[in-house]
């Protein structure tokens, strides 16, 4: 299935203690429902509390027949509004919606405005301070490529390998957004929120666009800087072989 959700109101993906809300707890419930049998749930990627995602890609098992009209309807009829299932189609029992994935994209959205807006609040991260995106572009591109990682992970990322092959790091300017579009094969522990961060030091003007490969060579969180707010995140969609004949990643223009 691919999924949808504002992430607010979350704790996260992944399921934990009785009475915490997360997306994964809320998602099985309604799963299990239209299958008639409890399902476990897994995803190509356990987003943090407050990050949303536009095409998160999740599967499950079942001994259930059901059209994909009736998995999709039948889902959405037993989520709330801040969780949808946007498509689902059978699969064969060699993909895995985390293992089997090639590519990973995520999108930062910062609004840069002296004065936050009501409409956009947790939406967007909010930041007062003029950036200047040409510089934060130009850092973007020193991470470009398979590098070690380390400075831009969280200090309790449980990976085994910092090393990750980072195929595209774009920023772009609309009005008063600033969009950092980034894609790889995966994503450490807070990777692109520690990555949006340093470019927000850069675009601010208190660190030069070399900086961005200092921090990547240093190897050491420490150097990093801040980790940016989870409000601007979202999970864009997640590439998989053609085998699998699923839906492919398509960027939408705008989201907020």
């Amino acid at each position: 299935m691919g999924v949808e959700y504002e992430g607010s109101n979350f704790c996260g993906w992944q399921t934990q203690h009785e009475g915490v809300r997360t997306v994964q707890t809320i998602l099985e419930q309604a799963v299990s429902k239209v299958a008639n049998h409890p399902v476990t749930i897994i995803a190509a990627g356990r987003t943090d509390t407050g990050v949303h995602a536009a095409a998160q890609v999740i599967h499950f098992d079942t001994i259930a027949t059901r059209s994909s009209h009736s998995w999709i309807f039948g889902c959405n009829a037993n989520l709330p509004p801040d969780v949808a299932v946007l498509w689902a189609r059978p699969v064969d029992k060699s993909f895995h919606a985390r293992f089997s994935a090639i590519v990973r994209h995520y999108r930062y959205i910062i609004f840069n405005r002296r004065i936050r807006s009501a409409i956009k609040h947790r939406r967007m991260t909010w930041y007062c301070h003029p950036l200047t995106a040409s510089k934060m572009r130009e850092a973007g591109g020193y991470l470009i490529g398979e590098h070690n990682f380390s400075s831009f992970r969280a200090t309790a990322c449980q990976a085994k390998s910092p090393i990750r092959n980072v195929y595209r790091l774009e920023v772009t300017q609309q009005v008063d957004c600033i969009i950092i579009d980034i894609s790889a094969n995966g994503f450490l522990h807070h990777m692109v929120r520690n990555i949006a961060g340093v470019l927000m030091t850069i675009g601010k003007g208190d660190q030069p666009p070399y900086w961005a490969a200092e921090v990547l060579q240093a190897q050491c969180r420490s150097l990093g800087g801040i980790t940016a707010p989870p409000d601007g995140l979202y999970l864009l969609g997640v590439d998989y072989p053609d085998r699998f004949n699923l839906p492919r990643f398509s960027a939408p223009a705008v989201i907020w």
